[in-house]
């Protein structure tokens, strides 16, 4: 019984990045559906954006001032900076061209190209040497074609819708919205511009935490850095009127309590921690399920049309990121591998020499 429980702790233990990032594709894609609701409501998607990280700082920043009060770095001015533009491509910049995309195009749309963050992550990963990539090796060409494909397939979407497939029943809920919003031109490429950053974003990740140590705190920093970025931005460039800001329907303020306490602050640190024990590329691998779960929940429970170049430009990417996962799994298998043989050659290559020594100073011939 305590062999069982340990091993099953020990089990968990190796796989919690696995369900951390299991439930923050969850979660994401449950919240697609709830702003577009909110967006079709009149509600601004760059206030909702400055509210939903105001939500998700303090909702942090409790765990983050008591369990990191030892290990919290100083603040410098340099590293103010580097968080204030972390925050920049995570929140102030990436989420406001996310969510401004969906006001655009369609939840469908935006979890497809979504899966180009993997892809994306991954090329400026090996470009910053936080990955490796020879294509002399199996595993090494997975992974390049992996890439192509996957890019392959974002374009498919982008650029080929063909025809809708129908829905056979009555979808039990309608969040259709005119088409005097969408956009294709515009959509799609604020959804791209938004993936290209958030990428960034995901890279930069591992080189701001080795130089502060503080997950929780860095979420915090974020939060709240993005949400006046955020604010910013909303005033200055998109100058909206003050009675944007002021949301009293119950669907506004439970999207933006949902977005900031489980998007903003519990998603955020899963995903801080998870590329803190895993890197980035780990991180972003888990994009197709978004997908998966956003297509089902539309087409079956939504009504909102289903069509023959997402379908194909899917497939393609989930293929195309499978070999990028085959790769990474085979070089951690090569990683593992390479650890351990050095500490056995050198435990069989001591006694050898030890018994030469003994032997030479025994020898007559001295």
């Amino acid at each position: 019984m305590v062999v069982d429980a340990l091993s099953m702790r020990v089990t968990c233990t190796r796989l919690r990045p696995h369900i951390f990032m299991v439930l923050v594709q969850i979660a994401s894609a449950f919240l697609y559906f709830i702003t577009e609701a909110a967006f079709n409501r009149g509600m601004n998607p760059h206030v909702y954006v400055t509210y939903r990280h105001i939500v998700g700082g303090i909702a942090v920043l409790p765990f983050a001032y008591f369990f990191e009060r030892k290990i919290r770095p100083r603040m410098t001015l340099i590293m103010f900076i580097e968080i204030f533009l972390y925050s920049l491509l995570g929140v102030g910049l990436t989420i406001n061209m996310y969510f401004a995309s969906l006001n655009y195009t369609s939840p469908t749309f935006l979890s497809a190209t979504v899966n180009t963050v993997p892809t994306l992550t991954f090329v400026l990963a090996v470009v910053f040497r936080l990955e490796t990539l020879n294509l002399r090796k199996p595993r090494g060409l997975a992974k390049a074609t992996g890439t192509f494909i996957s890019l392959a397939g974002a374009m498919a979407i982008a650029l080929y819708r063909g025809p809708a497939i129908k829905s056979l029943w009555e979808p039990p809920i309608h969040l259709t919205k005119s088409d005097f919003h969408k956009n294709w031109i515009k959509g799609p490429i604020l959804s791209i511009a938004s993936c290209i950053s958030w990428s960034i974003w995901f890279t930069m990740q591992g080189f701001t935490l080795e130089r502060y140590p503080a997950p929780l705190s860095l979420a915090t920093w974020a939060n709240f850095m993005g949400a006046a970025q955020s604010a910013a931005f909303t005033s200055l460039a998109v100058q909206h009127e003050p009675v944007a800001w002021v949301r009293k329907s119950f669907i506004d303020i439970a999207t933006i309590l949902f977005g900031g306490v489980v998007s903003s602050a519990l998603n955020f640190m899963m995903i801080v921690w998870s590329s803190k024990e895993k890197g980035p590329v780990f991180v972003t691998m888990f994009c197709p399920l978004q997908t998966l779960l956003v297509v089902i929940f539309a087409y079956f429970f939504v009504g909102e049309k289903l069509y023959m170049g997402s379908i194909i430009g899917g497939v393609t990417i989930i293929i195309g990121l499978y070999l990028l996962l085959w790769g990474k799994a085979k070089d951690q298998e090569v990683s593992i591998t390479s650890e351990k043989q050095p500490s056995l050659s050198t435990k069989q290559n001591e006694p050898k020499i030890q018994i030469v020594t003994v032997l030479e100073r025994e020898s007559p011939n001295h």
